[in-house]
């Protein structure tokens, strides 16, 4: 079924209202004499379910709608939204957009992107494979739910307890015009299972959990393999205990080495760049990175989790590759930004999409265990805990849960430990990367080994 015929059935609203209440936003803005105006109109819909302990806990419904005017006058720029459609109210917002326009300072910076960058009518064509609807009843996302679950307490008699497990169908579609020619939106969906179960009882109750999160809830995880893994990781956390300080080695599991690409990401966009609120400021072309890490860029890849036509004003995205030998290539720079700075948006307006970090000394059988082989003696994180990263000074610590490992062999859990350094130094300290490649959100990383991290516990 083409993708137009399968909104139209999950959707208050067609794609030719949408375009019709555009070109009226935009007209309407013109009319009170904005120099140039966008608008964006979009719509979610949704059912999210949860169970604990095989009973329904919620079941929840969302349907959401919204318009989103932006006027200029010159460099002026006003901005305004309604969850009304009707004519009166989008009446209403585009004269709200526009009187905060004339009351707000002029700011230099401020502007649609330039007409060269928007993307074309072919780019906004492009079929990302994006959007695939699941129509599940909510018995049905229960019963998912609840198997979920029961897999997971199956698993051993030491599995006590459930924070129980949920399912989510999401999908959207949205269109957005401006008054430099950009016309766009499409249609897009994501999916989720997951459970979180506790193991052990008293002061050695451990809890871990694990999730599957697809655009086509055909690509989801089987619901008792989910179960039956987070089990797995719960109990593996039983009788955790501190280590003593010291400096070490720390291998990050890849379900969290990508929070270090996340910190990347953050100290290399438009807006910490020229608030000058980064360690990374004017990187470059600098190496900042191990000489043996790349980072690459697919905004184009079918069913990715941050694939898109155009960034969130329009502008063409593209396959970059970000970092190169340790090498900084590219910034993440929306127009605004990239306006402060001096340079050209990169299409980042929304933020990154489809993120890959590797290590060009990454074997084919670098696996969990020949990871753990090189870390030696040190601490495997498999979870992080706490805010402490400060982006403007680079400096690191997170309170982290794991294992203890000697001899490239996993000894013990580990649990109420710090581990601190500097991100400058982590990201030159990469000696290795794993095969053992996994994608959260919009990153796909293996687990990192960071040569000397300070770990501070008993």
């Amino acid at each position: 079924m083409p993708h137009s015929s399968r909104a139209e059935s999950v959707f208050s609203y067609r794609r030719d209202q949408f375009q019709q209440i555009v070109e009226e936003a935009l007209a309407l803005a013109r009319k009170l004499g904005a120099s140039d105006a966008g608008a964006e109109v979009s719509e979610g819909v949704g059912l999210s379910v949860s169970v604990r302990k095989g009973e329904l806990e919620n079941v929840e419904r969302n349907r959401d709608k919204s318009l989103g005017v932006s006027v200029y006058l010159g460099q002026r720029r006003g901005n305004a939204s309604t969850s009304d459609f009707s004519a009166a109210a989008l009446k209403q917002t585009v004269q709200a957009a526009y009187d905060i326009a004339r009351f707000t300072a002029v700011d230099p910076a401020a502007g649609l992107p330039d007409a060269k960058d928007l993307a074309s009518p072919e780019d906004v064509a492009r079929d990302l494979d994006l959007f695939h609807p699941w129509a599940i009843a909510p018995t049905e996302a229960a019963e998912l739910a609840r198997r979920c679950e029961a897999a997971a307490m199956a698993v051993s008699r030491r599995i006590t307890n459930s924070e129980g497990a949920g399912v989510s169908a999401q999908q959207a579609h949205f269109w957005a015009g401006n008054t430099r020619g950009f016309r766009g939106g499409y249609a897009s969906s994501r999916h989720y299972l997951s459970v979180s179960p506790i193991a052990g009882k008293g002061r050695d109750m451990q809890r871990d959990g694990w999730y599957s999160t697809m655009r086509d809830a055909a690509d989801l995880a089987a619901p008792e393999a989910i179960g039956r893994y987070a089990a797995e990781r719960a109990l593996a956390r039983l009788k955790s205990r501190r280590v003593a300080t010291a400096t070490v080695p720390v291998l990050f599991e890849s379900t969290v080495a990508a929070g270090l690409l996340g910190a990347f990401v953050q100290a290399t966009s438009g807006g910490a760049l020229y608030r000058k609120a980064s360690f990374l400021l004017d990187s470059l072309g600098q190496p900042v990175l191990a000489d043996h890490i790349d980072i690459h860029e697919e905004p184009h890849q079918p069913k990715g989790k941050g694939s898109a036509p155009f960034d969130d004003e329009g502008v063409r995205t593209r396959a970059r590759q970000v970092v190169q030998g340790g090498v900084v290539q590219g910034y993440f720079l929306s127009s605004y930004s990239a306006r402060k700075l001096g340079l050209t948006t990169t299409g980042h307006a929304g933020g990154s999409q489809n993120l890959s970090l590797t290590s060009r000394l990454t074997a084919p059988g670098d696996d969990l265990d020949a990871m753990l082989r090189k870390l030696g003696r040190g601490l495997f994180v498999t979870e992080l805990m706490g805010q402490g990263v400060n982006y403007v000074t680079g400096d690191y610590s997170r309170g982290a849960a794991g294992f203890w490992v000697e001899g490239g062999r996993i000894v013990h859990p580990v649990h109420e430990v710090t581990i601190a350094g500097h991100l400058r130094e982590m990201f030159r300290d990469i000696a290795a990367v794993g095969a053992d490649a996994y994608t959260q959100g919009s990153k796909t990383v293996g687990s990192i080994l960071v040569s000397r991290m300070k770990l501070a516990g008993a």
